[in-house]
C-alpha cells in the first residue's frame, strides 16, 4: 500500500510559478511510474505529466515547455515545476503512483488557481 501526499497548490497570478510536491509512503517508490493529473470543474481527470521508473517523460500538449516533472527517489517525492501558468492551468492537481503490477494509488489532490 502507497500513500501519497501532496502540497505546494495556492493562488497565483497569471504567467506565475507553482511547485508541486507529493510524497509517498512506502519502500518501494523507484520501482513506480509516476504521474500528475488534473480536473477542472465539470470537467474529467486529464494527464498532465508523467515520468516512467526509467526517467521518461511524457507532457499533454496544453503543458509541454511550461511544465516539468521530475523525481527524487532518496526522498519518496515526485515533483511538478509549473511556470507560465494560466487560468485554463486552474484545477486540483493529483498524483498517481502506478506500481509494476498496474496498481493505482492517488493522493487527494491540491487546488492550484490561476487568477489576477
Amino acid at each position: 500500500q502507497v500513500q501519497l501526499v501532496e502540497s505546494g497548490g495556492g493562488l497565483v497570478q497569471p504567467g506565475g510559478s507553482l511547485r508541486l510536491s507529493c510524497a509517498a509512503s512506502g519502500s518501494r517508490f523507484s520501482s513506480y511510474s509516476l504521474g500528475w493529473y488534473r480536473q477542472a470543474p465539470g470537467k474529467q481527470r486529464e494527464l498532465v505529466a508523467a515520468m516512467t521508473r526509467g526517467g521518461s517523460t511524457n507532457y499533454a500538449i496544453a503543458v509541454k515547455g511550461r511544465f516539468t516533472i521530475s523525481r527524487d527517489n532518496a526522498k519518496n517525492t515526485v515533483y511538478l515545476q509549473m511556470n507560465s501558468l494560466k487560468p485554463e492551468d486552474t484545477a486540483v492537481y493529483y498524483c498517481n503512483a502506478r506500481s509494476i503490477t498496474y496498481t493505482d494509488y492517488w493522493g487527494q489532490g491540491t487546488q492550484v488557481t490561476v487568477s489576477s
